[in-house]
């Protein structure tokens, strides 16, 4: 295989000119650099990561922590699409990702201690139970971390507007003339959770709905038999609601199910939106109105604060950055008739 010393040769200058070229510097010709990078395509260079990493002191390899507690792994298609951009941003800069778990060799290893072991630049952490006292480890260590729908102090995060997202499907609702609207939540702990709460209740307050206690449901993202079991709750109060909210649509489809099952008709009956808006939202029936998350800004916006803070480590912040997404008008919400 070629070397640098090779491509030197072929191009006439010298080595550390053609190190500068691969990388990308900024102190030689752009000229030089293209001359230098198609003869290197040409002579089939590829660079040893070893050595890379001993020149530069990175491995060019980020972390992805991510532990689902409903063990749905990849198949969680909010969190998969989520890491797939930010796989493919990373990728274009040059990184490979590694999955960070508890397993060096057959013994038991932290979070920061696989990450130490793997040698990885940076980490980004998904779908995690965040006051885990190893994943706080891994927060307050000196390991560049981004975090997705969770904030630490002093650390870059990417948020999904939750709050925005719940108002906008309430706003929708209540512009159908609805005022008995339930929510069936996803977990207590979760901060997304409290912050679509506030957005429910916000959005309630503002067009002067109280909502009764019983009209609020705890349940689990992503648990379509659980949500089937919170909807039938409020399908037998003496009062039932006209709309429910879900906590997800995964989570909706258990929902659908209980109502169809109570003989109930969707939308003329009573009213249904979920949120996230995955594939699976779209080609149900009826189809779900839902709001959808923007995952492929939520993974390119992770991928550029990690690669930043990693690269240049005395100008990053710890920025949060905030990502709006959009509603989407399914079959599944109408005027309610009662």
């Amino acid at each position: 295989m070629a070397s640098i010393k090779d491509i030197a040769k072929a191009c006439g200058v010298s080595v550390a000119t053609v190190s500068k070229a691969l990388n990308g510097h900024n102190d030689i010709s752009q000229a030089t650099k293209e001359k230098v990078r198609e003869a290197a395509r040409q002579m089939g260079y590829m660079p040893n990561s070893a050595a890379r990493a001993l020149k530069t002191n990175r491995t060019y390899n980020l972390g992805v922590l991510f532990v689902d507690e409903a063990q749905s792994g990849l198949t969680h298609e909010f969190f998969a699409a989520v890491l797939d951009s930010f796989k493919r941003h990373a990728e274009s800069r040059g990184y490979d990702i590694t999955f960070i778990n508890h397993n060096i060799g057959h013994g038991h290893s932290s979070y920061l201690e696989h990450c130490r072991y793997r040698g990885v630049d940076g980490v980004i952490a998904a779908c995690v139970q965040f006051d885990d006292p190893e994943v706080v480890e891994l927060a307050y260590s000196n390991l560049p971390l981004v975090t997705v729908d969770h904030v630490f102090n002093n650390r870059a995060a990417v948020l999904s507007d939750n709050v925005e997202g719940v108002q906008q499907l309430i706003d929708q609702l209540t512009a159908l003339g609805h005022e008995r609207i339930a929510y069936i939540t996803g977990e207590q702990h979760s901060a997304v959770t409290q912050k679509r709460l506030v957005g429910f209740y916000r959005a309630c307050a503002a067009h002067g709905i109280t909502v009764p206690d019983a009209y609020v449901v705890p349940s689990t993202y992503r648990d379509a038999k659980g949500c089937g079991e919170a909807t039938r709750r409020l399908l037998s109060l003496p009062q039932r609601p006209t709309a429910i909210l879900f906590p997800d649509d995964f989570s909706a489809i258990g929902g659908i199910q209980a109502v169809q099952e109570e003989g109930l008709l969707i939308p003329r009956d009573i009213s249904l939106v979920g949120y996230d808006g995955n594939l699976i939202s779209q080609i149900m029936s009826p189809q779900l109105t839902t709001y959808r998350q923007d995952t492929e800004a939520l993974g390119k916006a992770a991928a550029e604060l990690l690669i930043e803070e990693i690269e240049s480590p005395r100008t990053a912040l710890p920025e949060q950055r905030l990502i709006a997404g959009r509603f989407l008008k399914g079959q599944s919400i109408d005027s309610p008739h009662d």
